[in-house]
């Protein structure tokens, strides 16, 4: 019944898949209300089979009905992204889920992860590493994302030549279009760490961070690492590789950099790009606020 699939699926979140607790609450609970929904809307008990037999419709009028309770756009969207989820795990290996576009999401702000967040992350993926070469070349990484502002395949372009690395760093970005960051010196000690416990050699013309095997390294495995970690810890979904970048942006905003200095560091072609970091400090400012405030 749908209590048993419910509970079944609750438990692959948490052991299979290593949803945060938080995540889990989430999406259970559209699952029971999804089920409860299909009780009603169908008038009999709501089972594999029944979940099996679904259409494109009767996902549309379950979403229907939570919009007519004030449910937006972000939020059915997440509902949405969870059934699909939920109907996979019930149908099984041959599960097909009904094809159904969600509704279009306005693109939010980049949203920053706190210092000791970014440094919690980058230790728990060391920590968690299969072999310790790999944590250290791994947290070097991190380290280089968070505190020079690069786009991960930035940090994965990187070459030997850049060793030993100084005060400075020159990074090929978008469009080939190179510019100089500054490397805090935990950030140079991290890499030189990783440099020396990695057993493979390290050319001035192959790829700086290497793989298991001696080739480069791929951006899908950092990424799956940090989404293994911030899972573990319970950030949010978020707290991405690119979102350090973000983080270097909006905390030297805050420190009181200038949008020029800042469009040169972060690579942007334009000033536009870059001026949303000022929503975002406001943004943070505002949730600070709330958080503080008696009166908020």
């Amino acid at each position: 019944m749908a209590q048993d699939l419910i509970r079944d699926w609750d438990a692959h979140l948490a052991h299979e898949k290593r949803r945060s607790e938080h995540t889990r609450r989430a999406y259970i609970a559209t699952a029971t209300r999804f089920c409860a929904f299909l009780s009603n809307h169908h008038g009999g008990a709501v089972d594999a089979h029944m979940l099996k037999s679904l259409t494109a419709n009767d996902l549309r009028a379950y979403l229907a009905a939570r919009r007519a309770e004030g449910l937006g756009n972000t939020s059915a969207a997440r509902e949405l992204s969870a059934l699909r989820g939920f109907l996979r795990f019930t149908g099984g290996s041959g599960a097909v889920v009904p094809p159904l576009r969600g509704p279009r999401v306005k693109k939010g702000l980049p949203r920053p992860v706190a210092p000791a967040e970014a440094m919690q992350l980058a230790q728990d993926v060391e920590d968690n590493a299969r072999e310790g070469w790999v944590g250290a070349r791994d947290f070097a990484l991190l380290l280089l994302l968070y505190g020079a502002g690069l786009r991960i395949g930035e940090a994965l372009g990187l070459t030997g030549a850049v060793l030993p690395l100084g005060e400075t760093l020159r990074v090929t970005g978008k469009r080939n279009k190179t510019r100089i960051v500054p490397v805090l010196p935990a950030v140079a000690a991290a890499v030189s760490r990783y440099v020396a416990a990695c057993p493979w050699p390290i050319a001035k013309d192959s790829a700086l961070f290497l793989g298991a095997r001696g080739g480069p390294l791929a951006p899908g495995v950092v990424r799956a690492s940090v989404r293994a970690a911030r899972r573990a810890l319970g950030l949010p979904e978020r707290t991405t590789p690119h979102a350090l970048r973000h983080s270097f942006a909006t905390h030297l905003l805050a420190g009181g950099a200038d949008l020029r200095s800042l469009q040169e560091l972060l690579g942007h072609a334009s000033l536009a790009s870059t001026q949303v970091y000022t929503a975002v400090d406001a943004a943070h400012l505002l949730d600070i606020y709330r958080s503080a405030h008696p009166r908020a």
